[in-house]
């Protein structure tokens, strides 16, 4: 429990989960290029979604797409996994915050930590039953500015995100996108499936 890590060593890929993505991929893409609109659809993005949403979905896509072609290969996503599920800690912290810094002046301010939480909570719906606080986005980014904004300037520096969540688990639970990429084309995959008898 001591280490903020230690809890991600059954997260890992190995060869055969690699094979299984490969595959799953290749039947989603097989043009062996994944689209954003694809991406979005993957992660349940429509024309009902919110231009918030869609707006942080361009920019998690941007992140994953290192070659700027406007997709996101195999190898790219290889990547995206490995920094996600096998990366450190502070890798995954520093890209996070990219992801969130949606005008990219290199700090977050409260209106964008609070879309970016409004966001996360709609990505994993399926954990907002666990919630025992059932705070507000309001209420949790308040919380979040309280704990890490060292200097109170209702901004969030890279150094203060990065700190502030190593330092703090539940500021770090409350800032953290559970991408379950192993699942984006299984889950995915299963629900397109014709059910099996």
């Amino acid at each position: 429990m001591g280490q903020v890590q230690g809890g991600e060593e059954d997260s890992e890929v190995g060869i055969s989960q690699i094979q299984e993505l490969y595959k799953k991929f290749a039947d989603e893409c097989p043009s062996g290029k994944l689209h954003l609109h694809e991406f979005k659809r993957i992660f349940g993005i429509t024309s009902d979604s919110t231009t918030e949403e869609s707006a942080y979905m361009d920019n998690l896509f941007r992140s994953f797409d290192t070659n700027n072609d406007n997709t996101i290969d195999f190898m790219e996503y290889v990547a995206a996994l490995h920094l996600v599920l096998r990366g450190r800690l502070e890798d995954k912290l520093r890209w996070s915050f990219k992801v969130y810094d949606r005008d990219g002046n290199g700090r977050l301010d409260k209106h964008e930590v609070k879309q970016l939480i409004k966001i996360i909570y709609k990505l994993r719906r399926h954990d907002r039953q666990q919630d025992p606080e059932k705070l507000t986005p309001d209420q949790i980014c308040d919380r979040i500015f309280e704990l890490i904004d060292e200097n109170n300037d209702g901004q969030l520096s890279l150094q203060e995100f990065v700190e502030g969540a190593q330092k703090d688990k539940w500021v770090m639970e409350q800032l953290r996108l559970d991408l379950r990429p192993t699942g984006w084309f299984i889950d995915h995959q299963a629900k397109n499936s014709p059910t099996k008898s």
